[in-house]
């Protein structure tokens, strides 16, 4: 939904939301939100209590009265106690690999997979309104992009996704694809700072992407081969950004 604000606004219908996750939030940045302290799946706090709920609701509405955003308010109690009787949930599903028994590495791609989709819708928004793109070295989708970093640090280094390139040089043109369209991405959010510091220390300092190209970076520091050192050395993480990943990911 916040997404999808963007898109009403711009055709000059105000917007305001509540927000249950707000490190979500603060990346999407809706022209106007409301973030609740409640439980998940309980956007107006505790069932059966109208007045409260009334409290909330009303609290996003006023969010209305403000001309622009960014804006994101927080609600300022907690959700009060429910009267219900505590039910047991049963989930039908059966999951054959629970997110507790992944390591850190599956955590990290999982997370890039989601944020690269997110980050893909962005992009493609971005698109639309300039028609043009500075991404398209590798003649690889995002999509194929995160395949292949995700099989290269998975353990398979012998197969390029890129027509007579070498691996390590499909990585060197996946990661700038990759760069490039998380940039313009961020770029088409409202309010986001254009210069290249700030865009670079969101990049490299809060994304999951730049977890992942320092993965590799790792890893090609582990090969053998003079083009997969050079990568890991140069080629990959610049040099002042390289502090953030002391001690591994």
């Amino acid at each position: 939904m916040g997404g999808l604000s963007h898109y009403l606004e711009e055709e000059g219908l105000a917007t305001t939301q509540i927000s249950l996750i707000r490190e979500h939030t603060e990346i999407i940045k809706p022209p106007r939100a409301l973030w609740v302290p409640f439980e998940l799946g309980r956007p107006f706090g505790s069932p059966g209590n109208a007045v409260f709920q009334t409290r909330v609701l009303i609290s996003a509405l006023q969010l209305l009265e403000a001309a622009e955003g960014p804006l994101l308010a927080d609600f300022p109690d907690d959700a009060p106690d429910s009267a219900a009787p505590a039910v047991a949930l049963a989930c039908p599903v059966s999951f054959a690999s629970p997110i507790v028994e992944m390591t850190s590495t599956e955590m990290l791609l999982e997370a890039f997979k989601a944020e690269s989709a997110e980050m893909n819708n962005w992009y493609d928004l971005a698109l639309r309104k300039s028609k043009r793109t500075t991404a398209g070295i590798s003649g690889l989708s995002l999509a194929e992009i995160v395949e292949f970093f995700t099989a290269f640090i998975g353990g398979n280094r012998d197969a390029s996704p890129i027509a007579d390139a070498p691996v390590a040089t499909a990585l060197r043109l996946s990661a700038e694809d990759l760069k490039a369209i998380y940039f313009e991405g961020i770029e088409a959010q409202p309010g986001t700072p254009l210069d290249s510091r700030s865009l670079a220390d969101w990049f490299w300092g809060e994304t999951a992407a730049a977890k992942v190209i320092n993965s590799i970076r790792e890893i090609c520091l582990e090969l053998p081969d003079n083009d997969f050192q050079l990568l890991g050395k140069l080629l990959l993480v610049p040099r002042t950004q390289l502090y953030r990943f002391q001690g591994g990911i």
